[in-house]
């Protein structure tokens, strides 16, 4: 009998086809709201991912970096998705940035979401650099940055639902170390700028979040000339660009301020939180010492 009641139970319906991103649930395309994404630092490492992210959701993009060879093979590739435009600049002149909001508004492009990822470092300690390489590095990593969100505000808070994503650093949210003088001081003012943007835009559908990654697979390490040191660390603390990319982006999408991608990184933050200050730092100061070259 139990054999009759296996054999008279309806079948099963077919399996669903398999998703075709792993970990994710399956996505249905749908309508954007008018407005293109500029991505600084578009050309590689983060910015090239996020762009990459962004296609697939169908949202279209003005790239921007100095390298143009890479962004039109980046635009090649992703023209296929959505329409790209780029706008080649070097973000370490003053005027760069007025000068792209120019450029946008020629062509009559809408900015509806802003990344501000354009970024590198600057390898050892504070004086070994002289200051025209200090004041570039600022004029990126915050002078450009405030401008273009200052520039792009308006038109972002006019759409009712702009987004402004600031790549900062896992760097932003422990002790500096030895060797990273301006690239966390840099990162960590990234992360209160975009808390007191959200604060200030909450009301007007403008989200702003701060992505604070670790370390992250990219070509970062290979211009900074630290690939050597930095692969000294273990594997299992590295994130995948791709990973860090999605992460901010559902940051922004969903209102929140602060994305710490990896369940590594958000641990040590939880750890980070419970111990004191002079302790972390002389950590930092044996960590900075093993893999950095000072």
């Amino acid at each position: 009998m139990r054999g009759e009641a296996r054999r008279r139970r309806p079948a099963s319906p077919p399996p669903l086809p398999p998703c075709p991103t792993p970990f994710r649930p399956c996505e249905t395309a749908m309508p954007q709201p008018s407005g293109h994404a500029l991505i600084t630092g578009a050309s590689s490492g983060i910015g090239r991912e996020i762009a990459r992210e962004y296609a697939r959701r169908g949202v279209p993009l003005i790239l921007s970096a100095r390298r143009e060879a890479l962004l039109q093979a980046l635009a090649e590739e992703l023209r296929a998705q959505v329409p790209v435009q780029i706008v080649v600049a070097d973000l370490a002149d003053p005027a760069a940035p007025a000068a792209l909001v120019a450029e946008l508004e020629r062509r009559g492009l809408a900015v509806r979401i802003l990344v501000n990822n354009a970024g590198y470092g600057v390898p050892g300690r504070f004086p070994d650099s002289d200051w025209a390489t200090h004041a570039a590095f600022l004029q990126v990593m915050v002078g450009a940055v405030c401008e273009l969100t200052w520039r792009l505000l308006p038109a972002l808070r006019a759409s009712g639902q702009g987004r402004i994503l600031n790549v900062a650093s896992f760097a932003a949210l422990v002790p500096g170390a030895d060797g990273q003088t301006l690239y966390a001081a840099a990162k960590s003012f990234m992360l209160r700028f975009s808390e007191s943007l959200a604060l200030e835009n909450a009301d007007r559908g403008v989200n702003v979040c701060a992505l604070c990654p670790g370390f992250t697979w990219s070509e970062f390490h290979d211009v900074t000339g630290t690939r050597e040191q930095m692969d000294k660390l273990p594997r299992w603390a590295w994130l995948q660009t791709a990973a860090v990319a999605r992460a901010g982006i559902d940051g922004a999408e969903h209102g929140r301020v602060r994305v710490v991608p990896g369940a590594f990184y958000r641990a040590l933050l939880a750890l980070v939180a419970l111990l004191p200050n002079a302790l972390l730092l002389r950590v930092m100061r044996r960590g900075s010492q093993r893999i950095r070259p000072l």
